[in-house]
């Protein structure tokens, strides 16, 4: 006879346990759960298969902005493959750094998307010190950040024992890799070294142009100084340097042109300045020979009427003065010694033979 006291108890029991209760309630949950996520999934399917949604993605609109993208993300390639030391080098036969070929590229448009991009940035980078108290910010960002950080950690020690900093701590502190620092200094060594090579290929006009146009720009910043903020001219000048070799660049014919004209004429006249020059020296030595031969021309007719009236007062004879004439113009001079002399007697013979001879 089965024992029926207890009916929950008796598995062969047609009536439905509490286990078996809660394994129903989660496959219902269950099925509700994937029913909710089909739909959800049929229902975006439907969204993105719709002709008005497979227009926008695929119209006119959207392949230019892809397009647009995939340019603009190839040109920065392009320029950060252009870092690379270029073949010429300077006057003095030194090499120039990888960034004269990377401003290069960036400063002559060659990739104008790029270019454009940075120069929008920089702009707006000036106008943010300008209007933005970026170290204000930056000030109140670190105190904010500390205060919630010490104050998660103090809460977390008194409640849990155990500080929500500490909790979140890495195992490891992260570290700059060597290699790193290494081409980062690297590359801070190559810009300003540009700028050191630069200034001095100015400064010793390796470039006529470029002095000129450096002399005019700190002539025109010396004025401006003093009535334009320090933002008013890092925006003129970052716009100049932009947009300058642009301009260049578009008239580059026409400019060289003129260039040209302007080199030639300059040839031409430094030419006749020369000319001019030679002449003028040539007439200065020409007169300084003829006034040079007029006063040895005086000078041997005073010497001639000097030794006339000592020959009339009869100082001297007339064989006299002429053995004496001929004396001054170093016909009876003694020639020099051409080796040393071998004892007094030598030295004795050659003063006797320098000695001038006169009755």
């Amino acid at each position: 006879m089965a024992d029926t006291s207890y009916p929950d108890l008796n598995p062969s029991n047609g009536t439905p346990t509490s286990g078996s209760t809660i394994g129903n309630a989660g496959s219902t949950m269950e099925n509700a759960k994937n029913s909710v996520v089909n739909n959800a999934q049929s229902a975006m399917d439907s969204i993105k298969n719709h002709p008005t949604v497979q227009n926008l993605n695929n119209g006119p609109v959207v392949e230019k902005a892809r397009n647009e993208a995939y340019q603009t993300q190839s040109e920065f390639g392009n320029l950060a493959a252009a870092r690379q030391t270029p073949s010429t080098k300077t006057a003095t036969g030194q090499e120039l750094t990888h960034y004269h070929s990377l401003f290069y590229s960036l400063l002559s448009w060659e990739n104008p998307r790029a270019t454009a991009i940075s120069y929008v940035t920089t702009i707006l980078f000036i106008f943010a010190c300008r209007y933005v108290p970026l170290v204000r910010y930056g000030l109140r960002l670190t105190w904010m950040v500390l205060g919630i950080t010490a104050a998660a950690e103090i809460a977390g020690r008194m409640v849990f024992d155990q500080g929500f900093a500490s909790k979140l701590r890495p195992k490891k502190y992260y570290t700059i890799p060597r290699e790193t620092l290494e081409s980062t200094m690297d590359d801070v060594e190559q810009l300003i070294n540009f700028f050191v090579i630069e200034a001095q290929r100015i400064v010793f006009a390796e470039n006529v142009y470029a002095t000129v146009a450096a002399f005019f720009t700190a002539l025109i910043t010396y004025g401006l100084i003093k009535i334009t903020p320090a933002w008013g001219l890092a925006l003129l000048g970052v716009t100049a340097t932009y947009f300058v070799p642009l301009g260049y660049i578009t008239n580059k014919e026409f400019i060289d042109e003129h260039l040209q004209n302007a080199g030639n004429i300059i040839g031409q006249q430094t030419q006749q300045v020369r000319d001019l020059a030679s002449q003028h020296t040539s007439k200065a030595m020409e007169a300084s020979t003829n006034t040079l031969k007029t006063y040895s021309a005086r000078a041997s007719e005073m010497v001639g009427q000097t030794k006339q009236k000592a020959v009339e007062k009869g100082v001297l004879s007339p064989q006299s003065a002429d053995k004496a004439e001929s004396t001054v113009k170093g016909e009876n001079f003694p020639e020099a010694p051409k080796t040393e002399p071998a004892g007094p007697d030598s030295a004795q013979a050659e003063a006797a033979q320098a000695a001038p001879v006169l009755q």
